[in-house]
């Protein structure tokens, strides 16, 4: 079962004029089959934090460990395309192709046959609620929330169990937004993803199963502070 440890992790990046500590020793788990909500103000570390679990960039210093396999000792791109996968804000649906295109994209990069790829992106659509119609049509031609549902329907078809959302009801009305966190919150209750989200939103965040907030670099859950 897919887990992720952050053990007292640190990241800085430097500015043109400073360093920033953006994360100060860290430490929390994320565990399947739950939803987690990051908070914070803008600047926080937060987003920096999802970077890390996405394997985008490697800590500092301090242990970041995914099933039992440290980050450090991974193909980081294998790691994105197979096991986890982002969900942004913005939608990143490429416009020439349909949305069913979208969703076969990540299954062609990891060699799955055509016939494949296509039945499984049907799967896929039909899960986040998408209408057999809708499939060969354009994102431009789709609302927000339509999108941001074949973004997560792409996500899946990545074949990862770990879903990182990124301010995923940032361009969304508050009824789509909702709709949006329902449908992540089922896939981590009933099918068992480990859900991160990184949100300002606090509707988004109370319906989480847990709570992060980052203030200046350092983590905390609830009112217990989770560095050493």
């Amino acid at each position: 079962m897919e887990s992720i440890t952050v053990n007292q992790v640190s990241y800085s990046y430097r500015t043109k004029y400073q360093t920033i500590d953006a994360i100060k020793d860290a430490t929390c788990t994320f565990e399947a089959g739950k939803v987690y909500a990051i908070t914070g103000e803008s600047g926080s570390g937060k987003s920096t934090l999802l970077s890390l679990l996405a394997g985008l960039d490697l800590p500092d210093s301090g242990e970041l460990v995914v099933t039992g396999k440290d980050m450090r000792d991974r193909n980081r791109d294998d790691y994105r395309k197979s096991e986890a996968s982002v969900v942004y804000q913005a939608f990143h649906l490429l416009p020439l192709l349909t949305l069913e295109e979208n969703v076969m994209l990540p299954m062609e990069l990891n060699g799955v046959t055509k016939a494949e790829r296509k039945k499984r992106a049907a799967e896929y659509l039909g899960k986040v609620g998408l209408p057999k119609e809708t499939y060969n049509k354009y994102p431009k031609m789709m609302s927000g929330g339509e999108q941001q549902r074949v973004a997560i329907a792409r996500s899946l078809a990545a074949g990862g169990r770990i879903l990182l959302a990124d301010e995923p009801t940032g361009n969304l009305d508050s009824e789509n937004g909702q709709n949006i966190v329902g449908l992540l919150v089922q896939l981590a209750h009933e099918e068992g993803y480990i859900v991160v989200i990184v949100t300002h939103n606090p509707d988004v965040a109370a319906q989480a199963d847990v709570v992060y907030r980052m203030k200046d670099g350092v983590l905390s859950h609830s009112e217990e502070v989770c560095v050493v």
